[in-house]
């Protein structure tokens, strides 16, 4: 049995929805021959609780400073605050990782987050014991100079735009390889056509539907919504708080005049991209890679500034969708989409398709599995 290690953290979602895309193929591919172990080093009782308690506070800073984030982001791309960061982390979770590496015994490790890479290489040195380390990077465009360290045996990106930071970073181009973001294998499972799978939704089947994914970080979505809500256009609304309990209750007490379906929560996010005919949300690795993979065009509404700027302009560039710079933006876009027996949309929607990477966590895996048997 191959043992395969994913080291991850939880600063916002895409890490860890990496992580557990990697881990469900890796299952679906070898079963039994496989144990995938998923482990967040950060949330260890032996690592500081600075680390912790800042992932916690990550959703409050990109919401409510979202310039300083900006700032800080910049900043941790130049090379000397670069080396601070990896040194800092080096020192402080050093006896973390060979702790958990000795207890793991891994065959492989793939990082869905560019911190650990310099601790391993320092902790691969104290064992004079090299383990195969892949490194899954999960923004599209905007990177971390960070996530570039020549420790990875591999570093698997999701674009071009990516793949050529890789290389000006001095990564070996025989190092890097474009697979896209790991998306969850269910995601694209399923043989129900659309109609289908509205009505099993209880959704109305021949409505164009529009799928709105909220949490605490996206600011703009309620707006946007409003203005469909009172637009009169044909189309119905499903709306996903993302877990947030605060917004979830004023999407409830909302007076909606078009047909809306309320969630909280969702699980099988797949099935409901799948029943949707667009997303309207934030900007973040994980949606976007999800929505692109799914084949469908996305409305930005919000954009965290760095770290997702690139993901947009993927988006953009791509002509998969479009940045809504404020709600009129977001009426205008879907007035088009529905125009011309939706001629736009229809083209946007091929395009979604083209630039995605619907088996992105099927080569990962295959990747990973291949370093962990060699």
């Amino acid at each position: 049995m191959k043992k395969i290690l994913i080291l991850t953290a939880d600063y916002g979602y895409g890490h860890r929805s990496a992580a557990k895309a990697i881990a469900e193929t890796l299952q679906e591919m070898h079963g039994q021959e496989c144990q995938v172990d998923i482990v967040n080093p950060l949330d260890d009782p032996r690592a500081p609780a600075f680390f912790k308690e800042n992932q916690s506070d990550y959703d409050r800073l990109v919401r409510e400073a979202p310039e300083l984030y900006k700032l800080g982001y910049q900043v941790g791309e130049t090379p000397l605050v670069s080396n601070l960061v990896k040194g800092t982390f080096t020192l402080t979770l050093f006896n973390v990782l060979r702790k958990i590496i000795r207890q793991k015994r891994p065959d492989v490790i793939v990082c869905p987050y560019p911190f650990y890479q310099g601790i391993l290489s320092a902790v691969f040195a104290s064992e004079k014991h090299h383990i195969p380390l892949l490194t899954v990077v999960t923004d599209l465009g905007t990177v971390n100079r960070l996530w570039f360290h020549p420790a990875a045996d591999l570093c698997l990106v999701p674009t071009q735009t990516v793949y050529d930071l890789a290389i000006k970073a001095d990564l070996p181009p025989e190092k890097v390889k474009i697979t896209g973001i790991p998306v969850r294998p269910g995601l694209l499972k399923g043989d129900q056509d659309q109609v289908s799978l509205r009505q099993q939704l209880g959704w109305r089947p021949d409505a164009f539907t529009v799928l709105a994914v909220g949490s605490k970080r996206v600011e703009h979505l309620y707006d946007s919504l409003k203005v469909l809500n009172h637009s009169g256009l044909p189309l119905q609304l499903v709306v996903v708080a993302g877990g947030d309990d605060e917004l979830h209750r004023r999407f409830q007490e909302t007076e909606w005049h078009v047909e809306t379906h309320i969630y909280n929560f969702v699980a099988d996010m797949g099935s409901f991209m799948r029943a949707a005919d667009c997303i309207l949300s934030k900007a973040g690795g994980l949606i976007v890679s999800e929505a692109l993979a799914c084949g469908r065009p996305m409305i930005l509404v919000d954009v965290i500034p760095g770290q997702e700027t690139g993901n947009a302009e993927y988006v953009v560039s791509g002509n998969a969708g479009v940045l809504a710079q404020d709600p009129i933006e977001v009426l205008e876009t879907m007035c088009h989409w529905l125009q011309d027996d939706r001629r736009l949309y229809r083209q946007q929607a091929q395009n979604a398709r083209s630039v995605g990477h619907p088996r992105a966590a099927y080569d990962v895996a295959e990747l990973a599995w291949a370093a962990a048997c060699a």
